[in-house]
């Protein structure tokens, strides 16, 4: 979902960004996923976002971007299927020896209640991304403060790329 605006087209684009999520039930992965991506976009990145709960992300989506946002609800303590076939794919594209490793990375969840999901999920990107912030957790109903928070971790995730990026 790229934001074709005038005002868009003047300022630089300080990288993309595909924000990956699966959302079905209540959507409140997507509202998390949605805020996320607009503090992304404020900041100036281009950002992409992909419920994988309506389809897979590509290789040459993956890697077409410079940095990656993740979110998923909390399913019995763990990722959805869908995100989970998203770290499997990772790997396998690692193991055939694409560039797949060390991008930026930011996580955030949505739960029932009990947020078990944080451990499994950032183990599993420790594995493939440099995290930038803290993993954004929330329970249902998603309150203005955890949007704000996700909000805020879109724009800490742009900055993570301009400071990697001047650093060069």
């Amino acid at each position: 979902m790229e934001v074709n605006e005038p005002w868009n087209e003047r300022r630089k684009i300080m990288g993309k960004i595909i924000v990956i999520y699966h959302s079905q039930q209540y959507g409140n992965t997507k509202i998390l996923a949605e805020a996320l991506a607009e503090g992304a976009r404020e900041a100036g990145a281009e950002v992409n976002l992909i419920n994988t709960n309506e389809r897979r992300v590509t290789l040459e989506e993956f890697l077409a971007t410079d940095a990656v946002a993740i979110g998923t609800p909390d399913y019995f303590s763990y990722v959805a299927g869908t995100i989970k076939t998203f770290f499997d794919d990772i790997y396998l594209w690692d193991q055939a020896g694409k560039p797949v490793k060390g991008k930026p990375a930011a996580l955030f969840f949505s739960c029932g209640g009990g947020g078990k999901v944080r451990q499994p999920f950032e183990s599993l990107a420790q594995r493939f991304f440099h995290q930038v912030g803290e993993t954004v957790g929330s329970e249902r109903p998603i309150t203005d403060e955890a949007k704000k928070k996700c909000l805020a971790l879109g724009k800490e995730l742009v900055k993570d790329l301009s400071n990697r990026t001047s650093k060069k």
